[in-house]
């Protein structure tokens, strides 16, 4: 068994951001990677006074086989497609595939914005210091899409925050050490939700149920 376990996102989330606390005055846009990483970011959002939203990203699967990740597509105006160069080559894929893999992709995320987001558009990281959450990385592929995204979009500075990530995938992150904030770090990962007493699946009635919430606590906070 682990040496750590979290007993749920939720708390993986607070001391998360007991980690976090010295990115309070920087008043940070936090993001949320749906579904898991919601009730995580939720907790952080909470304790930093700082707005929540998500940042839908969808893998870009091979043909035949959807979960080998070829990279993913991140919304925004426009998307960001980060691909994995080498794989597109070795499967020797044509544009024409990687283009309607894409649109796929785009249409599915049209339908989560509508249900998570309520049609709301993309949040808004230029200029920003965004804090990415994730409730685990196994390879990293979603996460490093979403990374070069945020960059791409002109975000100030990202500090990515996950309750639990394999060294190597940390390691080749996009981001400076000082800019991850991984309490757990095991080199067996297996499954992230070895790390996690619940690891209950997250719907999409929970998603909007704490978007709403921290909703609600940003407005009280700032008085509106």
């Amino acid at each position: 068994m682990p040496e750590l376990l979290y007993r749920d996102r939720r708390d993986a989330g607070r001391r998360l951001a007991q980690l976090l606390m010295p990115w309070t005055g920087a008043q940070p846009l936090v993001l949320a990677l749906p579904r898991g990483g919601v009730p995580v970011a939720f907790e952080i959002a909470q304790a930093l006074q700082a707005p929540l939203d998500i940042l839908l990203v969808r893998k870009l699967g091979a043909p035949g086989n959807p979960e080998l990740g070829l990279g993913a597509v991140v919304e925004g105006d426009p998307p960001r497609r980060v691909l994995n160069a080498e794989l597109v080559r070795r499967l020797h894929l044509s544009d024409e595939y990687l283009e309607g893999e894409m649109a796929r992709q785009l249409a599915c995320i049209s339908e989560q914005r509508l249900r998570l987001r309520e049609g709301r558009p993309p949040p808004v990281a230029a200029g920003r210091e965004v804090i990415l959450v994730d409730d685990g990385i196994a390879t990293g592929g979603t996460v490093r899409a979403a990374l070069q995204a945020l960059s791409h979009a002109g975000a100030a500075r990202v500090v990515l925050a996950v309750p639990v990530a394999p060294p190597q995938t940390v390691a080749q992150l996009p981001l400076p050490a000082s800019d991850i904030v991984c309490p757990l770090q095991p080199h067996d990962l297996g499954a992230v939700g070895r790390f996690y007493d619940d690891f209950a699946q997250v719907d999409d009635d929970e998603v909007v149920r704490l978007l709403a919430q921290a909703a609600m606590t940003a407005r009280s906070v700032s008085g509106a």
